[in-house]
């Protein structure tokens, strides 16, 4: 059985970027700077940066057949990531999305379409493809396919993490398989009900007894739960271009800071550093940094940090 450092099962998208001068007013009309496409995806883009980081990855996902497909492909095999259980889907088109970006702050908008005939059969998702990982990163689209894979992943004893940003139904049979959970700041109070973040990731962690309950919070950094305490990283300060993907790299650099077993708060600083990074280039992979690179940011970087989070810290 082939052995990988982490597999991926989850979501990739070939992106249109359109970046303008800046946010246009409702109804208006206004020429845009630049186009162009580019590979991106929450598993997908996860997979590249812990390749690029020198780990061996594996992704299973579908593809479409058509142009934006041959896009994905390509990149993924550029990054020498595995693409022996990739499913292309004939006569279907790849997951695609239209990104509007202010270039004036480099934040975007996203319009996004992925059309049923991608969709994942739990079915197609077996022990062996799974049981050869070292770790196992997934996020929650086609839920009954990644649920699946967190429970092989569970009974090899090999630890999940997710990347969730969004209630799917369904995904009460995800959790109680995932050790790390790295979610978007809107899924803990979502899922729980709890407005209070911190109350939020406590409720879900002490419910699934995963080892780290955790969220990203844009420029402001990450909190975790660990050990029954919290843990807040600040985000850094860069000359942001665009911040597609940042969170998708963020996550490949946690699941890199997994592997290589760092202490938790160096996790979180290194996966911050590296979702920063990744805004200072255009496109979902455009600033992928080094290890190196990443560590002289943590070392001589600014910080953004936020209030309500460093004083309950």
């Amino acid at each position: 059985m082939s052995q990988f450092d982490v597999v991926g099962v989850g979501l990739n998208a070939t992106d249109t970027l359109i970046l303008a001068p800046h946010f246009p007013a409702y109804a208006g009309k206004m020429p845009f700077v630049r186009e162009l496409a580019s590979p991106g995806g929450q598993v997908a883009t996860a997979l590249v940066t812990c390749a690029r980081l020198g780990l061996s990855t594996k992704y299973i996902g579908t593809v479409g057949d058509d142009e934006r497909g041959r896009i994905q492909l390509e990149s993924l095999r550029e990054t020498a990531i595995n693409l022996d259980d990739v499913e292309v889907r004939e006569n279907c088109p790849n997951q695609t999305a239209y990104i509007l970006i202010d270039q004036s702050t480099g934040e975007r908008t996203i319009l996004w379409r992925r059309d049923d005939c991608l969709r994942l059969d739990p079915a197609r998702i077996t022990p062996e493809k799974i049981a050869g990982a070292r770790l196992l990163h997934i996020d929650g689209h086609d839920t009954a396919a990644v649920a699946r894979a967190a429970e092989i992943a569970r009974q090899n004893r090999i630890p999940v993490t997710v990347d969730v940003d969004t209630i799917y139904p369904g995904f009460d049979r995800v959790l109680p398989n995932v050790d790390f959970l790295v979610a978007s700041s809107e899924f803990p109070s979502r899922w729980t009900g709890e407005q209070d973040p911190f109350r939020a990731l406590e409720l879900i962690q002490d419910e699934y007894h995963m080892q780290v309950a955790a969220m990203t919070l844009g420029e402001f950094g990450a909190l975790a739960r660990v050990e029954g305490r919290f843990l807040y990283s600040p985000g850094f300060v860069v000359n942001c271009v665009d911040t597609t993907g940042a969170g998708d790299v963020f996550h490949g650099a946690f699941c890199y800071a997994v592997f290589e077993s760092m202490p938790t708060r160096e996790t979180l600083e290194f996966s911050n550093a590296m979702g920063a990074l990744n805004c200072t280039a255009l496109g979902a992979r455009g600033g992928i940094a080094t290890f190196e690179r990443a560590r002289e940011l943590i070392r001589n970087g600014s910080r953004r940090s936020h209030p309500d989070f460093e004083q309950r810290n």
